[in-house]
């Protein structure tokens, strides 16, 4: 029997591992709650809005959605039974190095001519490099498909195809503890193509190829290119969204703008947490999802850990801090030929501030934005100290960050600076805000030799009752990681309350659709009722303010409402819907109120139709 501040599963933090997680212990029936300090939810992992236009706040460079490869994405969405349209990118992305676009095709072979055409002297061990490491590949990861991180597997689970590949799991276990500098050096000799790789780990990893251990680094080089690179049709509110749906349609509760302040244990177990309000939530597990550096830092009192391991944490090396500049452009800036995602590589021999990646996805989805400009969002390292500084301080570092950033892509985007019609910037500062990321730390802690694989977070803490997912954990930085990190976390819960884990079988239906490119308003919402369809396209005009205009404080939550409208969620959105109508039954007025100051009423003269909405819900939906 439950409270209301009692559940089965408490989830901290709603990024992509702790839905992850969360969704899959509700759809096993577990009444799960998920606490995040933001009032969206997805982490990095999400967008914001400027009138017609979307921008993708962070993760958007997605893997694990393909046929082939690490599909860990794919898989999740399998055992929700939640189906999601993604695009896939005819290229993996592109990389800008020393003058030459190197394209990186999904199929490996012909990605080597393309690598063999910058390196000639070296064609033929770049192809011997890429296939003694796909066949590896295939061999321990892709012929028997395991979504468990590896402090979670089970030894028999992995014996069929160690007994049936010896030699391919006899590399991939040398390389747990050598370097893939170490690695590449038994193939490679030419120094230029050495500094090729260094800046493809640093971009993937945020390490260089001397930090990177090389079991990571032999995986990372050949699995995008088996599995492919996507991006959710009509923009990466969908991700999240569609796990924050399978959450509540299976009655789980969502709760937004609470954040954690403290692990509440009793007899060394944890039972429970303390929000900033005070209220304390109580259940038999708690899954953790948020950074290393925070949880021994903030949630769990010095009286439950020792000090060796807050020191082990506290030493744990960040990734570096990053800045990104989100740009709206003329069409006519960005050539034909540009490809979603572009890496600029300024320096090739060393990591510096002119390592940019830009995300220009408008490419692939044309709902992001008017037909004559582009999206831009563009991130790097930033080496600036940002603490301490006073507000006219910030201002002017900002603004300082805002024009380095833009002339990086003026260079390669000549015209880039006049064609520009809106900029704003995020600094590390802003990164932790948002998203709790310790000092603008976008990935965590560095996956590097010594703190990599089962020298990180494990999914089953020293607690009994508290388990870790994200990135800080064993599996990782990158999203198929995360994610994987997050089944493993409900897998441990699962199995611990003896219910079913989910596990891979090969008859598992697919509820990944590709859809086709480039992805238009159109094609967005064409597979509803014509009825839901209307109501959708006006939802999903919400600018999903933070501080909404329409409902001062977010009093009435009309911005949850129209968010879970806009990705399907009719289940989470009647629920809110049915306490709006309770709240303003007395005073019908507020709705009209609402529109009157929605802030597209103020800029355009069109409000959102939140009575429309709402009226939608309350008939039935």
């Amino acid at each position: 029997m439950h409270t209301d501040n009692s559940y089965d599963v408490i989830v901290i933090g709603a990024g992509l591992a702790g839905l992850s997680a969360a969704s899959l212990l509700a759809k096993r029936g577990l009444k799960t709650a998920v606490i995040d300090k933001s009032y969206n939810p997805g982490g990095s992992c999400g967008i914001f809005k400027r009138e017609e236009v979307i921008f993708d706040q962070g993760s958007a460079m997605l893997y694990g959605f393909g046929e082939q490869g690490y599909n860990s994405h794919r898989f999740l969405f399998s055992c929700l039974e939640e189906p999601i349209d993604m695009i896939r990118h005819d290229l993996l992305y592109v990389v800008n190095f020393k003058g030459r676009r190197v394209r990186f095709f999904a199929d490996i072979d012909q990605f080597i001519t393309e690598l063999s055409g910058l390196f000639p002297q070296e064609a033929d061990n770049i192809r011997r490099f890429y296939h003694d490491l796909l066949r590896m590949y295939l061999h321990v990861m892709v012929e028997y498909p395991s979504y468990t991180s590896a402090d979670e597997t089970d030894p028999k689970e992995s014996l069929p195809a160690l007994l049936r590949h010896p030699v391919s799991f006899l590399r991939f276990f040398s390389y747990m503890n050598k370097s893939a500098g170490d690695l590449l050096g038994k193939y490679f000799k030419n120094r230029e193509i050495l500094k090729f790789f260094d800046k493809l780990t640093s971009t993937y990893c945020y390490t260089t190829v001397q930090e990177s251990p090389a079991v990571l680094a032999s995986v990372m080089f050949v699995n995008n290119h088996l599995g492919g690179s996507y991006y959710p049709a009509g923009s990466t509110l969908f991700l999240p969204g569609k796990l924050e749906k399978v959450i509540e349609e299976h009655g789980g509760e969502m709760l937004p703008e609470c954040e954690v302040t403290r692990i509440l244990f009793t007899d060394g177990k944890a039972c429970g947490v303390e929000l900033q309000d005070g209220r304390q939530l109580f259940a038999g597990d708690i899954i953790y999802s948020g950074t290393v550096w925070n949880l021994y830092g903030k949630l769990v009192d010095p009286a439950h850990s020792t000090a060796e391991r807050r020191q082990w944490a506290a030493k744990q090396e960040p990734t570096y801090p990053s800045v990104v500049l989100y740009a709206l452009v003329d069409k006519s800036v960005i050539p034909e030929d540009t490809a979603p995602i572009e890496m600029l590589v300024g320096n090739p021999d060393k990591l510096d501030e002119s390592e940019v990646t830009a995300y220009i996805f408008s490419i692939d989805d044309q709902t992001l934005c008017p037909p004559q400009y582009h999206t831009i969002a563009a991130i790097g390292p930033t080496f600036e100290k940002w603490d301490g500084l006073s507000p006219e301080e910030y201002q002017t570092r900002k603004a300082r960050e805002r024009e380095r950033l833009t002339e990086v892509l003026e260079r390669r985007f000549p015209g880039f600076r006049a064609g520009m019609r809106f900029s704003e910037v995020a600094t590390p500062r802003t990164i932790e805000r948002y998203c709790l990321k310790n000092g603008g730390a976008v990935a965590g802690p560095k996956q590097v030799l010594g703190q990599h694989i089962l020298k990180r977070l494990h999914t089953r803490t020293e607690w009994e009752n508290l388990y870790c997912c994200g990135e800080s954990t064993v599996m990782g930085t990158g999203t198929p990681s995360v994610t994987t990190s997050g089944i493993s976390a409900a897998n441990a819960v699962l199995k611990k309350r003896g219910l079913q884990p989910f596990k891979y079988r090969p008859d598992m239906p697919n509820f990944v659709r590709i859809v086709e490119k480039p992805f238009t308003r159109a094609q967005l919402y064409a597979d509803y009722p014509v009825e839901q369809q209307a109501v959708m396209r006006a939802a999903f005009r919400c600018q999903f303010c933070e501080n909404p205009t329409c409902s001062p404080g977010n009093a009435l939550d009309f911005r949850g409402m129209l968010r879970r409208v806009s990705v399907g969620n009719f289940v989470g959105a009647k629920k809110i819907s049915e306490e709006i109508s309770r709240r303003v039954n007395a005073a019908p007025e507020k709705l009209q109120e609402a529109e009157d100051n929605c802030v597209l009423n103020k800029l355009r003269g069109e409000p959102v139709e939140i009575r429309a909405v709402l009226a939608f819900l309350q008939n039935g939906a």
